[in-house]
């Protein structure tokens, strides 16, 4: 018995090209990898900050003091204000010179929330050189 095999002409081609499908099956794996990391990765981590002990600037002459106590009271300088009468306040304090700067100083136990809200009103009254007050830390040398 004879066996015949036919080694006629193939319809398939050679194909000298490089098959980038594979390729691009990885940059889309490695892409969808970095999207979902990249949000993981900016998480917000709790700070405790260092205190500054950096040179402090020449005060003014006459420095303007806002004060807001640990009972959410307002003074300026020395003299206590309610908190609607404080652009008026201000006014008389710095002749109604707006760029004035207001050192803003709070007790350390009073909220951020009302801190951020006096630094809103002082917004709103036009007044926006604000400077904030705290303790010097010098290290012993």
């Amino acid at each position: 018995m004879a066996i015949g095999l036919h080694h006629g002409e193939d319809d398939l081609e050679e194909v000298h090209g490089i098959n980038v499908t594979p390729f691009i099956d990885v940059m889309l794996v490695l892409l969808i990898t970095f999207m979902v990391a990249a949000p993981l990765a900016t998480v917000e981590v709790p700070v405790n900050l260092p205190s500054s002990n950096a040179q402090p600037e020449q005060r003014p002459d006459k420095p303007i003091y806002l004060t807001l106590k640990a009972d959410l009271s307002l003074a300026i300088g020395d003299e206590p204000i309610a908190r609607g009468a404080l652009a008026g306040a201000l006014d008389a304090a710095t002749g109604g010179n707006k760029d004035d700067r207001i050192f803003l100083r709070a007790d350390r136990t009073v909220p951020y929330g009302d801190v951020m809200q006096v630094m809103n009103d002082l917004r709103a009254a036009r007044y926006l050189k604000v400077a904030l007050v705290g303790l010097e830390m010098r290290e012993a040398k």
